[in-house]
């Protein structure tokens, strides 16, 4: 994870949309376009970015997703996620 600022967390880096494989999924992850498996819920979106959720806070196309919400809520096309991590010090 990165320290930016705007404390968005770091992801690796997804395919272009120009590279969709049959069956993959466009959505929007920080900012940016990727595609993703189908079939992913949040929480496996996270398993795959080797992003721990409870350091984390999700918004879900402009709603913030509770916790225990994350393996109930399936990743769609053109979802719009932002995974934003928490940042200690003061």
């Amino acid at each position: 994870m990165r320290n930016d600022p705007d404390e968005r967390a770091a992801v690796p880096n997804g395919s272009h949309a120009d590279e969709t494989p049959a069956g993959g999924l466009n959505i929007v992850l920080n900012g940016e376009t990727r595609n993703v498996a189908q079939g992913l819920s949040v929480a496996g979106l996270l398993a795959e970015l080797g992003v721990e959720p409870a350091m984390v806070v999700v918004e879900h196309n402009r709603r913030i997703l509770a916790r225990d919400r994350l393996d109930a809520t399936p990743v769609s096309e053109a979802d719009v996620l932002e995974v934003v991590h928490f940042v200690g010090g003061g």
